[in-house]
């Protein structure tokens, strides 16, 4: 055991030191040690549990309240369990080594921070000086988010948000109203500013640069009520460039633009309320020429297109594909489907990285029959995005700034062209939808229950075995996921002979370490390089080479820059786990969920390459299992609990004495097996669980989640796609569904005959029966059927006249002929 401890040293640290490392003297203490577990006390997160920290780790390590707060700065948050009595004016808060902003000391002697403006999302680590910046030694971290994710609270309000951006424009004038919370801002009087977005120098070049700039202010010094009215005054000349802003209220007592001060801001919106005479005066011809202007700009630009990902097919594939798409919160169906710039659609996900090369980003929207909704036939479709909205590591500069860069490239020239000025197909054709022709679905592999394991290629198995195992390792990307499974408790008290799974943790190449456990209250526990998370502000977070997102604290899902994801859910006693990955990683994935190549029948590969037989008895697939052991110095999972470091670090990953029940040995309680039976049917992984823990509650959660992995595969079945297929020029068509066997049908204008097939249909392969026929310039069918039965009658009336000439005829040949 002795000699294991360096090694636990070295797997508790998660991150290095926060500074320079102290003098040989100062080991007790985590002054500039944070993260560090050397010396005779740990500074890392893990110390809590362990009951090895030093002294003062609480006061050097330090937490905040709030933990989070946008980009654009301006969040008042206190330092936790810290007390400080001295200069109040001595306090100096630097983020990422670089940034600094003057904190404050309140009346109880809290020490407090204000965030700076930002131009990135996610984790920012920051110093605090109570010296006034002479040294910096107590360290934490700073969440600032996308500025849709803040709170309603937490910004100020624009009344009637839609009034504000089509200011000017026919119809819409008079007083606009911002309200915000009193309490949010402690002072008698605030000061409303107007700050303006733009993005400078040419673009894709070292020279191009993101800018926040403070404009003017809409009232100066008037009393905190949390309401402000006003009437909008055409800006000065040399401010009505500025078409994409924000409104920012601060105390009072600040000077005029005074930057990271305590501040609420707006929603970033389209400043029509501020723009000049020459906006209002003719809001439609100044609009469509922004439109035209931002068309020709667009010319010069880059295509961004050819290196965006294709959209899923069916809103199915789109909501299953986890990994690469998320919800897109303008057009959601969980909340209502209010898909204001998407008229038709239901729902809408974006990709969730920025495509490699430019940082744009993809969207694809689908109708409530499940289909995607295209621009191509609708202005409702879905357009890509130039800057991605999310924006893209290392953020910074464009079109890579959270929010904004988007706002720029994408969203002000929408209004331009679409809102403000009849020019939508403009746009449109520089925002085309993707089609799905290209797409294809990521593969599946789940492991839930008992544990059961459902591999890549399809192949079902249970092992039950004690330990730390390697579900999946790929090569590619340098990808692991690893998981620990622990023995659950019979109704009895007994330990039972099955296992579940408690702990999943996974990292890709150099990303962050996330790991999710199940928590004491039957909920969710998740741990970032073995901190344990709060999701109390916030539940997206942007990490190092990952996205996470958490719901209900019931389901965890984690996006790799990869394209990879996993579902992570608490399913009554123990986890389900879901891997979705892309076709890159064929052929090149090892571990308990199998080979991914098609092949079932390499599946059961050991770790030396020896293949078990597709048809290996439970004894051998638990030799298999345990092969997949994960060793002491590759662990990612946390030992933070003598428990854990008991049971899992200081014995062997595997554990050898634990006797499984095996599935032939599997037999239902009689008392059971009545109601087993009706519960579970024929699911055998549920009839299975049940006998192994003597739970119906147990195989009941295990019947859930393995219907919920056969919803996942159903909807991720592949699905075939011919394309969009364009209606005739002078012509039009009916059905705006692409796949394999769908028909569109064709007509055509008055004045036009159709020359070609009169309907396609998207076959099996790929291709369109028939390509889209020809509108001729000539007669419509109504025409010629009129002179069809025009010529018919003539022909008829001639016959008529003959046969009564005829008559005639022969009526004077009888009176006028020889007589007798």
């Amino acid at each position: 055991m002795e000699l294991l401890q360096p090694l636990l040293l070295m797997l508790l640290a998660a991150a290095p030191g926060c500074g320079p490392r102290p003098a040989a003297g100062a080991q007790e203490s985590c002054t500039l040690r944070c993260g560090d577990t050397s010396g005779p006390c740990s500074c890392h997160p893990t110390c809590s549990g362990l009951g090895t920290c030093c002294r003062d780790f609480r006061d050097f390590c330090v937490e905040i309240s709030p933990y989070s707060g946008s980009v654009m700065g301006g969040e008042d948050f206190v330092v936790q369990h810290l007390r400080w009595a001295g200069a109040p004016d001595s306090v100096v808060c630097r983020f990422k080594e670089s940034v600094q902003t003057r904190g404050h000391v309140d009346s109880f002697g809290r020490v407090h921070c204000v965030s700076p403006l930002l131009y990135e999302s996610g984790r920012i680590p920051f110093t605090l000086s109570l010296d006034g910046g002479r040294s910096f030694l107590r360290a934490g971290t700073w969440l600032a988010v996308h500025p849709s994710k803040v709170s309603q609270a937490g910004k100020c309000q624009l009344q009637n948000e839609t009034r504000w951006q089509y200011y000017g424009t026919t119809g819409t004038t008079g007083n606009l109203t911002v309200t915000w919370r009193v309490g949010a801002l402690p002072s008698p009087s605030v000061t409303i500013e107007l700050w303006g977005y733009e993005e400078t120098g040419k673009p894709y070049s070292r020279e191009w640069a993101a800018k926040w700039k403070y404009l003017y202010p809409l009232a100066t010094n008037i009393s905190n009520s949390g309401l402000f009215t006003f009437t909008p005054k055409p800006a000065p000349p040399n401010f009505q460039s500025w078409e994409v802003g924000a409104l920012r209220i601060v105390s009072g007592r600040h000077q005029a633009g005074e930057k990271d001060v305590q501040a609420l801001w707006s929603n970033e919106h389209a400043l029509a309320w501020h723009l000049g005479e020459n906006f209002w005066g003719d809001p439609v011809g100044w609009a469509r020429a922004q439109c035209q202007a931002w068309e020709t700009l667009e010319d010069q630009l880059p295509d961004f297109l050819g290196e965006l990902p294709d959209c899923p097919c069916t809103l199915a594939q789109a909501r299953a594909d986890s990994g690469r798409f998320f919800v897109d919160y303008g057009c959601d169906m969980e909340q209502g489907s209010v898909c204001t710039y998407h008229p038709g659609a239901v729902h809408c996900v974006r990709s969730v990285q920025a495509s490699p090369h430019y940082a744009s980003g993809q969207q694809c929207c689908y109708t409530a029959a499940g289909m995607q909704l295209l621009t191509a036939d609708s202005d409702g479709g879905s357009t890509p995005d130039r800057g991605h909205d999310w924006g893209a590591p290392p953020y910074l500069v464009p079109p890579r700034v959270p929010g904004l860069s988007h706002w720029v490239y994408d969203v002000i020239s929408f209004y331009h062209c679409c809102l403000w000025a009849p020019e939508c197909p403009r746009y449109m054709r520089r925002r085309p939808s993707s089609d799905c022709r290209t797409y294809r679905p990521p593969r599946l592999a789940s492991v839930f229950g008992d544990p059961h394991f459902v591999t890549f290629d399809g192949v079902t198995y249970s092992f039950n075995g004690r330990g730390e195992y390697v579900l999946l390792e790929a090569a590619p990307t340098n990808l692991s996921v690893q998981a620990r499974a622990e023995p659950g408790t019979m109704p009895n008290g007994a330990r039972a002979r099955g296992t579940g799974l408690t702990a999943v943790a996974v990292q890709e190449s150099k990303s962050d370490v996330v790991e999710v456990r199940l928590a004491g209250t039957g909920g969710l526990q998740v741990l970032l390089n073995q901190e344990v998370l709060s999701f109390a502000e916030q539940r997206w977070m942007d990490l190092k080479g990952m996205f996470l997102s958490v719901a209900a604290e019931q389901n965890v899902t984690i996006m790799l820059a990869s394209g990879a994801g996993l579902e992570v859910s608490a399913q009554g006693p123990s986890l389900s786990v879901a891997v979705l990955l892309p076709e890159k990683f064929l052929t090149h994935t090892r571990g308990l969920l199998g080979t991914l190549n098609g092949d079932p029948s390499d599946d059961f590969t050991l770790r030396n390459g020896r293949v078990l037989p597709a048809n290996a008895s439970p004894q051998q697939l638990f030799e298999f299992g345990a092969d997949w052991a994960v060793p002491n110095t590759s662990s990612l999972l946390t030992y933070d609990s003598r428990f854990l470091l008991n049971n899992f670090l200081f014995r062997p990953k595997h554990d050898p004495t634990f006797q499984p029940l095996f599935p032939g040995e599997a037999a239902l309680d009689a008392g059971l097996e009545a109601e087993a039976t009706a519960l579970c049917g024929d699911n055998p992984f549920c009839i299975f669980d049940v006998a192994a823990t003597g739970s119906l509650s147990t195989g009941n959660s295990t019947l859930a989640a393995h219907r919920l992995h056969q919803q996942r595969a159903a909807s991720l079945q592949p699905v075939v796609s011919c394309g969009w297929l364009a209606p005739p020029l002078h012509g039009h068509k009916e059905g705006t569904t692409y796949l394999a066997g769908s028909t569109v049908h064709f007509g055509c204008d008055s004045g036009y005959s159709l020359a070609g097939p009169g309907a396609s249909t998207c076959q099996a392969d790929g291709t369109w029966s028939a390509p889209t026929p020809e509108c001729q310039p000539g007669r419509s069918q109504a025409v010629l059927l009129s002179i069809i039965f025009g010529g018919l009658a003539v022909v008829a009336l001639a016959a008529l006249l003959y046969v009564v000439l005829r008559r005639q005829k022969g009526c004077r040949d009888f009176v006028w002929g020889p007589q007798a």
